[in-house]
């Protein structure tokens, strides 16, 4: 069963790989990355690796600051979006906090959060699927304002699709011969980057909770 869900995938990424050596391919990386940003099913930082994978081996007729411009332009457009759905539902949710003290009070620390640390969240969420559709939205739900988050994904978008295109483009070049190898390299590593990443900033966040709960603690003692 393994072998042949491998050999699916296998099927997958050479049918991308062949449309990848197209003009057209560009636009796909463009919607892609859009709708990733909404619905964090659609595997966009694959679509940038392989076109990244196709400057590589030289099949692309594009550049690689095309892919990059159309992965980030499509990323920075979709997390605007998701931002403007998440500001639409936002009576909604303040409305439920004016009847529910728990939920306000969860509502005020992810405002606070995303005030002191947004940025920085927004750079890095950009890496982890899902994440960054979690923090767009909750960006407008907590009408954060727009110009602020617009200069924070500009950034994190640029970050994103560069270091996805110029990550492939590197990997890529040295496995000419075979693309799907080169594809799989470099997703691989790119998905070890993501795993480490993430893992910093789960100990992070959990140092930073321990921390919170020893000052508690200290405090607690004193009085």
């Amino acid at each position: 069963m393994l072998a042949g869900v491998f050999s699916w995938i296998t099927d997958i990424t050479d049918t991308l790989g062949d449309w990848s050596a197209n003009w057209w391919f560009l636009g796909a990386v463009f919607a892609i990355a859009f709708f990733d940003s909404i619905i964090p099913i659609v595997p966009s930082e694959t679509t940038v690796i392989i076109a990244g994978v196709a400057v590589a081996v030289g099949e692309a007729p594009y550049s690689l600051w095309m892919v990059i411009v159309c992965g980030a332009v499509g990323a920075f457009l979709g997390d605007n979006t998701a931002y403007l759905i998440g500001r639409g539902f936002a009576d909604r949710f303040a409305l439920r906090a004016s009847r529910k003290p728990k939920f306000a009070a969860r509502m005020q620390w992810a405002s606070d959060q995303i005030r002191e640390r947004g940025g920085l969240l927004l750079i890095t969420a950009r890496f982890i699927p899902g994440g960054r559709t979690v923090l767009t939205l909750s960006s407008g739900i907590t009408r954060q304002p727009h110009l602020w988050f617009i200069g924070w994904v500009a950034i994190a978008c640029t970050i994103w699709a560069t270091y996805a295109a110029g990550l492939a483009r590197l990997i890529g070049e040295p496995f000419k011969d075979n693309h799907t190898l080169a594809f799989w390299v470099a997703f691989g590593t790119a998905l070890s980057v993501n795993v480490v990443i993430e893992v910093v900033r789960h100990v992070r966040a959990k140092r930073r909770v321990h921390a919170i709960e020893r000052s508690s603690s200290i405090v607690d003692t004193t009085t």
